[in-house]
């Protein structure tokens, strides 16, 4: 019986068909996606935020680079990675090695263990909240400025209702709340966005059984002229007098008495509802295209911080054509 011999393949061969792949390989949205961040993040200021925290080179082994650790990390948060998945995606993908400098012929991909203690450093230290301010500050450096007009609004994330786990509780911090004529279990986004440019400025993260009006003070930066929100915040003057003292009330208010429909009323509301839909592109970023549809951990602590990691890409990912119109020579 004869049997075929198969060849082996060299470095120097898998290197050839690379090359030779390389012709014909068309960027895929991942690289353009990818390219555009790597262009405009800032990343060195991220960094220095991080970096008075982050471990020292010193008698053991050497921490992994910090800026690294940050661009996987943004990774996760951009794809919807947990740990091991993003360290499977890694040595899976050559675009997102690339982006965060990995090289598998001189060293490996940073584990999950690895990547778990860097989220575990941001949380305990608060630094979802000091990246998320510290892009609101670049932004502004920038030309984006915050002006005189701020949409507030409110989101449910999701978290496990299921008693099923080693606790056979539900996440103590989480709550239940009823919007329309369906109940939902989790927590609560709100935010602060400026009313010309749509970026965040400002959020809170609660409960979802939290009314969303109690935050509202802390979602104005205090010189606001209007203030727009859902109908959700009427009625509520001396709040928004009380930290924005020159601010009118534009949020909408209530169209319809005992089954009769206020048309001009109703009018008022649909001219609010132009600018106040802005709120619903960050949300649609942090949601939909980041997947923080839903808590991946217990507690608020945890899920704060990736709020506001989240919230701070999706303003640089809002703003990226301004950003790159300025990067471009």
């Amino acid at each position: 019986m004869r049997y075929q011999m198969m060849k082996q393949q060299t470095l120097a061969m898998a290197a050839d068909q690379e090359a030779a792949f390389a012709n014909y390989r068309k960027p895929t949205r991942r690289d353009e996606f990818l390219k555009t961040m790597e262009s405009i993040v800032p990343w060195a200021a991220l960094c220095e935020v991080i970096e008075p925290h982050y471990p020292k080179a010193g008698n053991g082994r050497p921490p992994i680079g910090l800026e690294r650790m940050l661009r996987i990390h943004f990774i996760q948060h951009w794809f919807n990675l947990a740990d091991l998945s993003c360290e499977e995606a890694l040595y899976d993908s050559v675009s997102l090695r690339r982006f965060v400098g990995i090289d598998l012929g001189c060293e490996p991909v940073p584990d999950a263990t690895t990547m778990l203690k860097f989220r575990r450093l941001l949380n305990d230290n608060k630094l979802g909240e000091s990246l998320f301010a510290k892009v609101g500050a670049e932004l502004q450096a920038r030309g984006f400025k915050v002006n005189t007009g701020t949409i507030v609004d409110a989101t449910i994330i999701g978290a496990p209702s299921s008693t099923k786990n080693a606790d056979k509780a539900r996440d103590p911090e989480m709550h239940q709340t009823r919007k329309g004529q369906q109940w939902y279990f989790g927590m609560k986004m709100h935010i602060g966005v400026d009313s010309q440019s749509g970026l965040a400025h400002s959020a809170v993260v609660t409960a979802a059984n939290v009314h969303d009006k109690h935050p509202l003070p802390d979602l104005l930066h205090g010189n606001e002229n209007r203030v727009y929100g859902d109908s959700a915040y009427a009625s509520q003057k001396e709040l928004i007098r009380g930290k924005a003292p020159k601010a009118k009330d534009f949020t909408n208010q209530r169209a319809r008495y005992n089954g009769v429909v206020d048309e001009v009323a109703r009018a008022k509301n649909r001219n609010k509802s132009r600018i106040r839909a802005r709120v619903e592109h960050v949300f649609g970023v942090v949601k939909r295209l980041w997947g923080f549809g839903k808590v991946r951990y217990r507690g608020l602590a945890k899920n704060a911080t990736r709020a506001f990691t989240a919230l701070a890409l999706a303003n640089i990912y809002l703003a990226r054509q301004r950003l790159m119109a300025q990067v471009r020579p």
